[in-house]
């Protein structure tokens, strides 16, 4: 279990964390969604310890981050598989040497172990025998594809989703969705999603958390999240559902 406790963060004068409080249960997947800087990705960073709590507490499986030394952190953050945004794939790496970075820099593996591993990752995200390509020859979803490929390598306890579907076209979005559905299902992982994606937060979500003001403001399933009639959950779903109909 991933426990948050009264999380604050500022960046200068601009406080982007205010005392999130959040529980993510382990094999469950949770979608979080809120506006354009209210402090999604900013939470995913800190449960990566990437950032430093100005207050709070991140615990991960009865650790507290706070303190920790490196040692101790990296052999936390095995634990986690991270999708960047925008795939984050190095053009100077084929895929297989991309797939295969972090197993690399484990040096746990001969690169013969490796190279079996990249292939049978490539195979669970639907991408067999594009070991040589180069990432300027892939389309957006594939580069994705082959993030997630590459998020999974060293079997992860937890996924951790940046804006999985930004950038895509909507029935590729549908097949990142059943992708994320398919390894939550195949592998027993955690998945957090953070997502501006309200048909995927229908098509993936066990949980949602809505953020605002810095806080969790609400946290249920979406079928209570699309039921509610809060003002501002309201508010911000139909300004979502109209951006997405101009996508």
């Amino acid at each position: 279990m991933i426990n948050i406790k009264n999380l604050k963060k500022n960046f200068g004068t601009k406080r982007v964390l205010n005392g999130v409080n959040l529980d993510i249960i382990k094999g469950e997947t949770l979608v979080i969604i809120g506006k354009s800087g209210c402090g999604k990705s900013v939470m995913l960073k800190h449960i990566l310890g990437l950032l430093t709590p100005d207050e709070g507490d991140v615990i991960i499986e009865g650790q507290n981050l706070r303190g920790l030394k490196r040692k101790e952190l990296y052999a936390i953050r095995k634990k986690f598989g991270f999708l960047f945004q925008g795939a984050a794939l190095f053009d100077s790496m084929n895929v297989e040497e991309n797939v295969g970075l972090g197993l690399r820099e484990n040096k746990r593996y001969n690169d013969k172990k490796i190279s079996e591993i990249v292939a049978e990752k490539l195979e669970l995200v639907g991408l067999p025998g594009i070991q040589k390509q180069s990432p300027a020859d892939l389309s957006g979803g594939m580069k994705k594809r082959v993030s997630l490929a590459r998020a999974i390598a060293d079997d992860p306890e937890y996924i951790l989703y940046d804006e999985p579907t930004t950038g895509l076209d909507p029935v590729m979005s549908d097949n990142i969705d059943e992708l994320i559905l398919d390894l939550s299902n195949k592998l027993k992982v955690t998945s957090i999603v953070v997502t501006h994606d309200i048909f995927s937060v229908i098509e993936i979500a066990q949980r949602v958390v809505m953020m605002e003001g810095g806080v969790v403001y609400f946290s249920g399933t979406p079928k209570e999240l699309f039921s509610s009639e809060d003002i501002i959950i309201r508010e911000f779903l139909n300004r979502t559902r109209k951006e997405q109909k101009h996508l």
